[in-house]
């Protein structure tokens, strides 16, 4: 048996409540509900510890199909969708990226990435956006917004060495990456644009928690938070990279790290999940496998 039901982590969801009326944010005309996975990693690769790279594609499709038949806004991919052989070859790494991404597109409506680290192992950022889809005028772009029924959606991009150049094929030490100076001001100005309810993702981790390594960390996740903070329209930011998921909140906006697809092999093992916002901006995340469900509500 696959479903949900009978192979989530045990317990019942987790209700958190934020502290900011929603008042300030009224005006939603429905509901929006998308889908949600990070860290396919996705490889023809022996398991290497417990990332069963192979199984990712099976996984995935899993995903899809119940994508489909919840008939989702959109679908998105929070980083490290891909992975490589080894040893690493550029061009059989663009093949296990155009597999991947084959089934992702399966989904019936817009999907969106967000870049990973280890979506550079082998390949440039310009190979890897060169051979995935985003919608409309995200394409090819490696951080961008979209707004769909009165929310912006902000996806940002960690993956820059400390002189400010793009991890590139192999060439970066993943326990730094940082948001650098043009695309902090283009974050900014996407805060104060529209005054809409604003939802972030990211790969790498904006909060710092007990049990998680500084690595997994934007090394200037502070001056990020910071802007975050100072405009009260941010509900909620998004995350993967680190595989066991965790949740905190923070100065009124929630921090959600997404359980990683590749940990764990089948049929217990997946992650992923539909997320629901309502008109008062309270958010349902209900899991799949080994991803809990959670309810993140604002008075």
């Amino acid at each position: 048996m696959r479903r949900r039901t009978f192979l989530k982590k045990s317990g019942g969801a987790l209700v958190l409540m934020a502290n900011r009326s929603s008042s300030l944010y009224s005006g939603l005309r429905t509901k929006i509900r998308f889908g949600l996975v990070a860290d396919v990693h996705y490889a023809d690769a022996e398991t290497l510890w417990a990332r069963y790279y192979r199984q990712s594609t099976a996984k995935l499709n899993d995903a899809i199909k119940t994508f489909n038949k919840a008939e989702l806004d959109f679908v998105i991919e929070m980083g490290d969708f891909k992975d490589e052989g080894r040893p690493p070859d550029r061009q059989e790494t663009i093949d296990f990226l155009v597999e991947i991404e084959n089934v992702f597109k399966g989904f019936r409506g817009p999907v969106y990435h967000v870049l990973g680290n280890h979506d550079m192992d082998s390949i440039s950022k310009d190979d890897f956006l060169k051979n995935i889809t985003n919608h409309g005028q995200a394409q090819a772009e490696n951080y961008y917004s979209f707004i769909n029924n009165g929310i912006k959606f902000i996806v940002l991009d960690a993956n820059y060495n400390e002189d400010g150049s793009d991890y590139d094929s192999g060439n970066f030490d993943w326990t730094y990456c940082k948001i650098p100076g043009d695309q902090k001001k283009w974050l900014q100005d996407e805060l104060g644009r529209d005054k809409l309810p604003v939802m972030v993702f990211t790969h790498q981790l904006l909060d710092s928690f007990s049990g998680v390594s500084e690595n997994h960390c934007i090394d200037n996740a502070g001056e990020i938070v910071t802007a975050l903070e100072e405009h009260d329209n941010v509900i909620a930011v998004f995350q993967g990279h680190y595989h066991s998921g965790h949740h905190s909140f923070r100065n009124g906006i929630h921090y959600y790290t997404m359980n990683a697809m590749v940990e764990g092999s089948l049929p217990e093992n997946n992650s992923y999940a539909v997320v629901e916002v309502d008109e008062d901006l309270n958010i349902t995340i209900e899991g799949f496998y080994n991803c809990e469900d959670y309810v993140m509500n604002r008075p």
